[in-house]
């Protein structure tokens, strides 16, 4: 929703419990309304649904969490992960090309270690040609697709 109308998205939650509120949060919720009541046995039209203190505390804790765990995409090396890049797979000449040869999927593949250019980008790879003589086995690089 919030793609298609161009704003941030809530959730009005009327439900029992905290499970609508994260699961709205999980899914791109940056709001929540929720009823609060001291004490539920009080009564009232909102009491069903409404959440005392330590519900309250969950439902904070629990979205917080789910808004954490959204993450964001990203193709970035971390840190961690610079040690590991090698056990990536990566994108190889498997056929000696000429120059100005096109690249095709009987000469180019996925394979490891990660020394190449990221399979994501293969698509890309096979509109390109050589830009100088490839050797089987070489990584790719962009300076080799033109």
């Amino acid at each position: 929703m919030a793609a298609r109308f161009g704003c941030p998205i809530g959730l009005s939650d009327h439900t029992p419990g905290t499970a609508a509120s994260v699961a709205a949060v999980s899914l791109g919720a940056c709001a929540v309304e929720k009823h609060f009541t001291l004490a539920r046995a009080d009564g009232g039209p909102d009491a069903a649904f409404s959440l005392e203190p330590a519900e309250f505390k969950a439902l904070v804790d629990d979205t917080k969490n789910a808004w954490a765990a959204l993450g964001r995409a990203h193709y970035d090396v971390l840190g961690s992960e610079a040690t590991s890049l090698l056990f990536r797979r990566s994108l190889y000449v498997t056929a000696d090309v000429k120059k100005g040869e096109p690249l095709t999927r009987a000469n180019v593949r996925s394979v490891r270690p990660g020394n190449g250019l990221p399979p994501a980008d293969l698509d890309k790879v096979l509109a390109g040609r050589a830009t100088r003589d490839l050797t089987r086995g070489e990584p790719l690089d962009w300076s080799m697709v033109g």
